[in-house]
C-alpha cells in the first residue's frame, strides 16, 4: 500500500511500532479475572452471603514503571500531521491509564478510581435507562431455547461451524477462571469458553454473533493496517466494541428482553460501586430486591466488584444505544469494524484510510448484512432509551 508522503513520516511508523511492542502485554481482562471464582462462590454461599469473597488474581509479568516511562518518552512531537499527533497523544494517555488499572488490581479503591478514569461510571440517565428496561416482562425462561444443554466442549463445534462464514482462524480454549461465559482475548486471537457453564441454544446464538461476529472480526481487521493502533485499540474503544457486539445480537434477531435485563442489571451493579456498596450488599440487592437467582446475582456482582471495582460493564448498554442510533441514522457500520476503534473517532478513521495509513474493513459482521430483528418490544425499548 502506498502511503501519502505528506501525511506521514518515518517517525510516525517508528513510534507506532514502538508503542505496539510496549502494549502487547496490556490485556486487562487477562489480569482482572479472579483465578478462584468457584471456590469463593461456595465460601460466599456457605456464609449465607455475609463473607465477601477473597479473590486472587494472575501475577503481572511486566515492569509497570518502565512501561509508563517508555510510553511517555515517545517523540510524538516529530509527527508532522497535527490530527494524527493528537490521536497518538490520546492513545498514550489511554494506554497509561490501562497500565494503572492493571497495576492496582486487588487494591480496593485505587483500582476503582483508576477504572473511573478509564471507563467512567453510570450517569443518572444510564441508571434510569436500566430501571426502565427492568419494568418489562422478559421471555418465558422455561422455553426450550433458554434451557442449558451444551458443555463448553460441545459448544466449541457451534463456534467452529459459525466461523466458516469468515476467512480467518483463531484458537479456542476453556477456562474455569473467567467471570463471563465466553470472551475473546485480542492479543492472542483466542476465544475462551467458561468450562463451568452449560450453554443454551439462545446463548450459543448470542455468543457466536457477539464474540466471533464482532470481537474476533475487529481483532482480525485490526491486524491489516499499516498502523498497529487499530489492533491494540483507540482510546475508550470498549463502549463502541461492546455496543457493536450486542447490536449484532439485535440484527440477527437474537436480542431478547431477558438479555437487555442482564445488561441493565450490570448498570445497576456498577452504580452500586459509586454508592459505596460492598460485594455482599450488591449481591443482596440483585438477589432480594430484583429477584435474580443467586447464581446470576453472584456472577453479575463479581463482574462489577472484581479487582476492587470494575466499572466497564455499564458500557454495554450505553454502547448499544449509540450504535443503534448510529445505524438508524444510515451511517456506515463497516467503518466501526476496521479494528478496536471508537465511534467518536470516525473522522480520524476516514482520514487515515484516505491517507493510506488504514484500510477499509475486510471482514464484515455477518449479522449486519440484513436487519432480521422481529422483536417489536426490543425495538421499542431501544428507541425509548434516553
Amino acid at each position: 500500500m502506498k502511503i501519502e508522503n505528506k501525511a506521514v513520516t518515518k517517525e510516525l511508523l517508528q513510534i507506532d511500532r514502538h508503542i505496539d511492542a510496549l502494549v502487547k502485554q496490556i490485556e486487562l481482562l487477562s489480569y482482572v479475572n479472579p483465578v478462584n471464582i468457584e471456590e469463593q462462590k461456595e465460601r460466599f454461599f456457605s456464609s449465607k452471603y455475609l463473607k465477601a469473597p477473597l479473590f486472587e488474581y494472575p501475577s503481572i509479568n511486566f515492569d509497570k514503571f518502565k512501561l509508563h516511562r517508555e510510553l511517555f518518552t515517545q517523540p510524538i512531537e516529530l509527527i508532522e500531521d497535527p490530527e494524527i499527533k493528537n490521536l497518538y497523544e490520546d492513545i498514550i494517555y489511554a494506554y497509561s491509564g490501562l497500565i494503572q488499572c492493571i497495576e492496582t488490581i486487588g487494591d480496593g479503591k485505587k483500582f476503582y478510581y483508576n477504572c473511573l478514569h478509564c471507563f467512567g461510571t453510570p450517569t443518572e440517565k444510564d441508571v434510569e435507562n436500566a430501571k426502565f428496561i427492568l419494568h418489562f416482562e422478559d421471555e418465558n425462561k422455561s422455553l426450550p431455547e433458554f434451557q442449558p444443554k451444551y458443555s463448553a466442549t460441545e459448544s466449541e463445534q457451534f463456534f467452529k461451524n459459525y466461523s466458516r462464514k469468515y476467512e480467518f482462524t483463531y484458537a479456542i480454549e476453556q477456562s474455569d477462571k473467567i467471570s463471563a461465559i465466553a470472551m475473546v482475548l485480542n492479543n492472542i486471537k483466542t476465544l475462551v469458553l467458561n468450562s463451568n457453564h452449560t450453554f443454551s441454544d439462545n446463548e450459543i446464538a448470542i455468543l457466536t454473533h457477539h464474540e466471533i461476529g464482532v470481537h474476533m472480526v475487529t481483532t482480525m481487521n485490526g491486524m491489516l493496517h499499516p498502523l498497529k493502533i487499530f489492533s491494540h485499540g483507540f482510546p475508550n474503544n470498549e463502549e463502541t466494541q461492546e455496543g457493536l457486539a450486542v447490536f449484532s445480537e439485535y440484527m440477527s434477531n437474537n436480542l431478547t428482553v431477558k438479555r437487555l435485563k442482564e445488561l441493565a442489571y450490570r448498570v445497576i451493579a456498577v452504580d452500586s460501586l459509586a454508592k459505596g456498596y460492598s460485594f455482599s450488599r450488591t449481591f443482596r440487592m440483585l438477589h432480594n430486591q430484583y429477584d435474580l437467582n443467586r447464581e446470576e446475582a453472584f456472577y453479575i456482582t463479581v463482574r462489577a466488584h472484581r479487582g476492587g471495582g470494575f466499572t466497564k460493564d455499564y458500557l454495554y448498554l450505553t454502547g448499544l444505544k449509540k450504535v443503534y442510533d448510529y445505524y438508524h441514522e444510515g451511517k456506515d457500520l463497516s467503518l466501526l469494524l476496521t479494528g478496536k476503534v471508537t465511534l467518536e473517532y470516525t473522522n480520524e478513521i476516514q482520514s487515515l484510510i484516505y491517507k493510506g495509513l488504514a484500510v477499509p474493513a475486510k471482514h464484515i459482521t455477518d449479522a449486519y448484512a440484513e436487519n432480521k430483528n422481529t422483536n417489536k418490544k426490543v425495538d421499542f425499548i431501544l428507541r425509548s432509551l434516553k
